[in-house]
């Protein structure tokens, strides 16, 4: 929380997040995991392609994937231009291929060939970041986490929930301002919420159901201008 933030303004913030949960519950009630997958292996690799992605066109890849190499020693079998031609439609094949099959060789080099349940583990994997590692922390484990990509931190942003430069910084933002228990579900329905109802472009603010009321004037004048 910024040190500035007074009494007033944390009862604010805390008023507008207990609002926004509501409507959140509201309209999606359900948050299945929006990538395919059949086990800690497999979401972690869709995790990883769907970077620069979207999870349709990674769920759309997936099932060639998986049904060439489900485990990491079967990835391994896998030439590195086996990998890039199935995934080619994805964004930064070439270097997602490599990561792939370094990671799967680690794997079973540290891991006895499978997922760790530890969050520093799964960051020193190849093409496996905080993001990434979050995700399969909480979907794949259920260990509590906030997951924080570009379009969660934009709508952290847009409904003053958070004023942080990036991402790391809006991931704790959103730690202290909903309850551990819920960090799963508000993570998917900020996901959901996002590509249904705001969208980062061409997105009128003043007819949002969130955004019409949680964001400033000024910044709905300003995203609404350009």
């Amino acid at each position: 929380m910024p040190k500035s933030m007074n009494d007033g303004e944390k009862m604010r913030r805390d008023e507008k997040a207990s609002r926004i949960s509501l409507i959140l519950d509201e309209l999606f009630p359900e948050t299945p995991i929006p990538l395919d997958h059949g086990d800690p292996y497999t979401l972690l690799v869709a995790v990883l392609l769907s970077a620069q992605s979207t999870d349709k066109k990674v769920n759309q890849i997936t099932p060639t994937l998986f049904s060439r190499a489900s485990t990491p020693e079967e990835m391994c079998e896998l030439e590195v231009e086996d990998i890039q031609e199935i995934i080619r439609e994805i964004g930064l094949a070439p270097t997602k291929a490599r990561n792939i099959l370094m990671m799967a060789q680690q794997l079973i080099s540290r891991h006895d060939a499978k997922v760790p349940v530890d969050l520093e583990a799964l960051e020193r994997l190849a093409g496996v970041g905080h993001k990434t590692a979050s995700v399969v922390m909480v979907q794949a484990f259920g260990v509590p986490a906030f997951p924080v990509d570009t379009h969660i931190h934009r709508l952290a942003s847009r409904w003053g929930l958070s004023k942080a430069k990036n991402v790391q910084q809006t991931e704790k933002d959103l730690k202290a301002i909903f309850p551990e228990e819920e960090w799963h579900k508000r993570h998917l329905q900020f996901i959901f919420f996002g590509r249904e109802y705001c969208p980062a472009r061409h997105h009128d603010l003043s007819e949002c159901p969130i955004c019409s009321w949680a964001a400033s004037k000024k910044r709905i004048a300003e995203e609404n201008s350009g």
